[in-house]
């Protein structure tokens, strides 16, 4: 489950989940003593562990994820106040725990980042229930391992559609843009300054992944990635009827 080359597909399974997800959620709370649940995406960031996830002690998946691999899609979590934990796979040591609520229906990401021993889970709701099906739209995650708050420059057309400063650990909210070819730069005038061009689709929410540990040549070197958290439509429950999910280097 690990990001290859571009251009490459890192999951080839989709999960349509305005018809599956959402109506197994109808069916479910529709039975007795059966509590709802949520969509949760879990990424791995951190550069120099394989991770594994829980949700209220249980995994969320068979397999350990790797520096820059994910789930693939949203998988079920029981909703309401949880504990999230992220272990090493090598020592079954905790990296971090954290608590989240999650509302039953909706869809969240979990982002474990860091390195040299210092790692923190970051849980955000993934909201597209505001969303515009005219418009493409993203979002960016901050996991560089560096002390300073680069600028994130997003630009369509020659004009930028967002250009501010990120944090270690950041995540922005979803911005529209118009679909086609958008170019993503990340700097901070010194030893973080990386760029790519990518191609987004009407109707089409992506996360952008900016990763990796400045001056590496390594496997952990700074990288842009994407990942396509689905295609959303207009509906009754807009924006929740994500499609599936992909990811390219």
């Amino acid at each position: 489950m690990k990001l290859v080359s571009i251009r490459v597909l890192f999951a080839t399974a989709l999960l349509v989940l305005s018809i599956v997800f959402f109506a197994c959620l109808k069916s479910n709370n529709n039975m007795n003593n059966t509590p709802p649940v949520s969509g949760l995406m879990a990424f791995n960031l951190a550069t120099d562990k394989a991770v594994n996830i829980t949700v209220a002690g249980n995994a969320i998946s068979n397999y350990p994820l790797s520096f820059n691999s994910y789930t693939g899609n949203y998988l079920n979590v029981y909703s309401g106040s949880r504990l999230v934990q992220s272990y090493d796979f090598n020592s079954n040591n905790v990296l971090d725990s954290s608590t989240y609520n999650f509302e039953p229906q909706k869809l969240y990401s979990v982002f474990v980042m860091g390195t040299n021993g210092q790692y923190h889970n970051v849980i955000v709701k993934d909201n597209f229930d505001s969303l515009n099906t005219s418009q493409a739209y993203l979002r960016y995650v901050n996991a560089i391992n560096d002390p300073s708050s680069p600028t994130v420059t997003i630009s369509s057309s020659g004009n930028n559609v967002l250009e501010t400063s990120a944090p270690f650990a950041s995540v922005s909210g979803f911005t529209g843009v118009t679909p086609g070819s958008v170019t993503v730069q990340v700097s901070n005038g010194s030893n973080i300054n990386k760029s790519r061009t990518i191609n987004l689709d009407q109707q089409k929410a992506y996360t952008i992944l900016l990763t990796g540990n400045p001056g590496s040549t390594a496997n952990d070197s700074l990288q842009i990635k994407y990942v396509e958290n689905g295609l959303f439509s207009e509906n009754t429950h807009k924006g929740s009827s994500m499609s599936g999910s992909s990811a390219t280097d």
